[in-house]
């Protein structure tokens, strides 16, 4: 009857110690991720969207993002060739990660689109905006869509 005692206790000695580990791993693995939505927009107010940004084993950025309802950037007043999504870095800085494609095999009939991206920096922040030039180095037309700060 002791060994059982004696047992069950080392037992429950482990289990202490195990489960907060498993909770600080948890809350580890979620606070790698952030998922959050953009902010309404005023240019194109039927325009909604998410983003998730995870940190990979490599300190990089994954950054995935989900749109519906994006009118085509041709359908802008004054009219443009393509979206632009923008990060701002936890330094401050803006940078171009690349474009949203919204040729017919991308843009569905429903307008809705997916863009992917991998980034070095950290981002505290997203935006998208409409430009006529894939390579600029600062956004030069108004915001179509943005998040919060994160």
């Amino acid at each position: 009857m002791s060994l059982i005692n004696d047992t069950s206790k080392t037992q429950t000695k482990r289990n202490s110690r195990i489960y907060p580990m498993i909770i600080f791993a948890f809350f580890l693995m979620s606070s790698c991720s952030h998922k959050m939505s953009f902010l309404t927009s005023t240019v194109v107010p039927a325009a909604t969207g998410t983003v998730t940004v995870k940190m990979d084993e490599n300190k990089n950025h994954s950054i995935d993002i989900s749109l519906s309802n994006l009118a085509e950037p041709e359908r802008l007043t004054p009219s443009k060739k393509m979206y632009i999504v923008w990060i701002v870095t936890d330094q401050g800085l803006t940078k171009n990660v690349g474009r949203i494609i919204t040729d017919s095999g991308t843009f569905s009939k429903t307008l809705k689109a997916d863009f992917k991206t991998v980034s070095s920096f950290t981002p505290v922040k997203i935006f998208i905006t409409a430009e006529n030039d894939a390579n600029v180095q600062s956004p030069d037309w108004e915001v179509i869509l943005t998040t919060e700060r994160f």
